[in-house]
């Protein structure tokens, strides 16, 4: 009795931790960037003395979905989209680098180019600052440009240029705050001249709704289906205490 016991037990624990990843999908389907989290079982064996047969399943996450999502148009001069492949660069607060598809950027009270989480968004020289109350405009290519207050052309400043990188998808690992960064061992991606971005549009996330309901019924059914067999080992093995106790 106790491998099933222990079998249902095992399989109820991993539905739960999944579950908890579908979920993390759904609660982020509007958030513009994001990549969806790739969901899967598999088969560890067990260690020890005696156990050679014994396995256990394991939720894990091995990696993230990184088909793009749909473009969407917002109007909005700091908003930015990479168009197919490749990454913006943000600046962790160890100094470090991470990379980010959410072009949703801001200015900070002192004129820094950040994102919504207020992480300094770096261009090829470092982070980029332009004057406070400058009006900025983004090119495709990533050259950030200050116009003055009132608009005119005459005036213009070239601030920088985005650093915009195009790393292999196997090298880029999803930290826990959502940013991606390379693998340990993996060289840090060096600027692709050939990056470019939507301006005026955001990029939305690629979770698909439908299909991750669907995933989160499954889990749930999966989840009952491990219980009913922890209870009906437990049944089982007070039916043979019954009849021992006969006996």
């Amino acid at each position: 009795m106790d491998r099933m016991i222990y079998v249902g037990m095992g399989g109820a624990k991993q539905a739960m931790e999944q579950q908890a990843s579908v979920a993390n999908n759904m609660a982020n389907a509007s958030t513009p960037g994001f990549r969806a989290q790739i969901n899967q079982f598999r088969a560890v064996p067990v260690v020890g003395v005696e156990t050679g047969t014994r396995a256990m399943a394991v939720a894990v996450t091995p990696a993230a979905d990184m088909r793009a999502g749909p473009m969407i148009q917002t109007g909005r001069a700091l908003d930015v989209a990479v168009r197919g492949d490749g990454w913006l660069v943000v600046q962790l607060p160890n100094g470090g680098e991470a990379y980010t598809r959410a072009g949703n950027l801001q200015l900070g009270p002192g004129g820094e180019l950040t994102t919504m989480d207020s992480r300094p968004v770096l261009g090829d020289a470092g982070p980029l600052v332009v004057p406070p109350g400058s009006a900025v405009t983004i090119t495709a290519e990533g050259l950030v440009t200050t116009l003055p207050p009132d608009g005119a052309v005459v005036g213009a400043t070239e601030v920088g240029r985005l650093k915009l990188v195009n790393p292999r998808a196997s090298d880029l690992e999803r930290g826990d705050d959502g940013l991606f960064r390379t693998k340990s061992g993996a060289a840090a991606p060096q600027p692709d001249p050939d990056v470019r971005l939507a301006t005026g549009s955001l990029e939305g996330s690629n979770v698909n709704s439908v299909e991750v309901m669907v995933n989160m019924i499954t889990n749930a059914r999966l989840f009952e289906l491990q219980m009913k067999t922890v209870q009906t080992a437990e049944s089982n093995d007070q039916q043979a205490n019954k009849l021992l106790s006969t006996s």
